[in-house]
């Protein structure tokens, strides 16, 4: 086998996945790819949250995967995951399979912060200068307090429709409100390490 292997970062907006997931890359063999990757050239085309936005945005997604599975690359994906809804479970267990099927490794890395984090975070500079739809910051702003009625945690307490999709593979849950980035990718690092 090959170094191919999917980890996905995931978290609410802002917690800071963009981030980890550089910091892990400048350890590793891993390529990432964000989520605003799609999100940014289907936003200036066709408009944030369309119809034609939505449906390609998955559609890209999906392909960038399997062509990666297929060419045996180590990557990360970044997203922002409603753990509370049953459609969003399985169109990531959908998303994540070209790597499933080819018998390459998958795990989850689970970032967490509070709202007030999240929102000091939200105007940083590395943010803004990959994800230009940030730079409106009302919008922005709007936007994660819009995104607190999903669940974007998991809870040991509470059963969520992610909930086999995660136990199906490895998972790490990391609250890094206090962590730098390059702390928390060691720490990933070391969870890779021990698995």
């Amino acid at each position: 086998m090959g170094s191919g292997e999917l980890m996905v970062i995931f978290g609410p907006p802002a917690v800071g996945k963009m981030t980890v997931g550089r910091a892990v890359c400048e350890r590793s063999d891993f390529r990432l790819f964000l989520n605003h990757h799609t999100i940014e050239p289907l936003a200036d085309v066709f408009g944030m949250g369309t119809p034609p936005f939505r449906a390609l945005t998955g559609e890209f997604r999906r392909r960038v995967i399997e062509e990666a599975a297929a060419a045996d690359v180590a990557l990360i994906l970044t997203m922002v995951w409603n753990l509370g809804g049953a459609g969003d479970a399985r169109w990531v267990s959908e998303l994540v399979q070209p790597y499933a099927s080819a018998g390459l490794p998958i795990s989850f890395v689970e970032l967490a912060a509070d709202l007030d984090t999240r929102l000091q975070r939200n105007r940083g500079e590395d943010r803004l200068l990959a994800k230009p739809s940030k730079r409106d910051f009302a919008w922005s702003d709007a936007h994660l307090r819009d995104r607190e009625d999903w669940t974007m945690n998991t809870d040991p307490k509470v059963p969520l429709p992610a909930d086999d999709v995660l136990a199906a593979h490895s998972h790490l849950r990391l609250d890094n409100r206090d962590l730098s980035p390059d702390a928390a990718a060691e720490e990933i690092g070391a969870w890779r390490a021990d698995k």
